[in-house]
């Protein structure tokens, strides 16, 4: 996926948020480029800038390592240590760094980038520090996800119908679903705009005011989900999902399900 300023600005909160849970003094990181590399882009508690910009390959150096492995790695002296190769030993020195951790960010099972975190003296990293770091890369993994469907969604809004459009849909579905369980209301409000971008154009402003969650289960309906699915993207009962849609239902002055999802599209709500 692409990637840009804001995806960036995920690895620079995650870092801030990574030293204020560690305790660590130093923070880094970056995101994958083409290939197999990962480029430093921020830098926090730094004394130098000799990390800005380092490129960093899979399978070299401590980074690298994460990279390739896919999986936080450890090193409690990286000058001397045996676990990793030593092509950055000189920014490493330059900036005093001893003992370092390195965690990546997995999105669908692909490296998207490495934060890492450090100290100036040897001593074992590990325990709650590596738990706050992971869950830290946690954060810019779902944020990655989020804006990276967002951007699905702007691109097959130009598509048109056909297929695409149904693909466009389908993730309008998802995004809808994922969107309650994201903690950030600015990020949650930046994905509920971005399915509105799909909607806004069709009918104008809705003429039938509809809940939520009855959006949320009419979106997966018009997906081609079950109740049941339904249930299990939101997070509710097969009951409760029946009863959104009986709801919607009634607002829509629909019979059928398929029709709920028709009048729903037709009154702006849907794509």
């Amino acid at each position: 996926m692409t990637t840009d300023a804001s995806d960036a600005v995920e690895i620079r909160n995650a870092l801030l948020r990574m030293r204020r849970g560690t305790g660590l003094p130093i923070a880094f990181g970056g995101l994958m480029e083409a290939g197999q590399q990962m480029r430093i882009s921020e830098l926090s508690g730094t004394a130098t800038h000799a990390l800005r910009s380092l490129v960093v390959t899979s399978g070299t150096g401590l980074g690298g390592k994460t990279v390739a492995l896919s999986r936080p790695c450890v090193v409690t002296d990286y000058s001397a240590s045996r676990q990793i190769s030593h092509e950055y030993d000189a920014p490493v020195a330059a900036e005093g760094l001893r003992s370092v951790l390195a965690v990546p960010v997995v999105v669908r099972h692909r490296v998207r980038g490495v934060l890492y975190g450090a100290l100036r003296t040897a001593l074992p990293l590990g325990g709650r520090m590596l738990d706050v770091a992971v869950e830290a890369a946690r954060d810019v993994e779902r944020a990655l996800v989020v804006r990276d469907e967002a951007r699905t969604l702007a691109v097959g809004a130009g598509a048109g119908a056909g297929q695409g459009w149904e693909q466009v849909r389908e993730a309008h579905a998802a995004l809808r679903a994922l969107a309650p369980r994201i903690a950030d209301p600015e990020l949650r409000a930046e994905l509920l705009g971005a399915c509105a971008l799909l909607t806004a154009g069709s009918a104008g402003s809705p003429r039938v005011r509809l809940a939520p969650r009855e959006v949320d289960v009419l979106a997966c309906v018009a997906a081609g989900a079950t109740n049941a699915v339904t249930a299990e993207r939101l997070g509710v009962t097969p009951e409760t999902v029946k009863g959104y849609l009986r709801s919607a239902m009634r607002k829509l002055r629909a019979r059928t399900r398929g029709e709920a999802v028709v009048a729903a599209r037709r009154a702006g709500w849907l794509p």
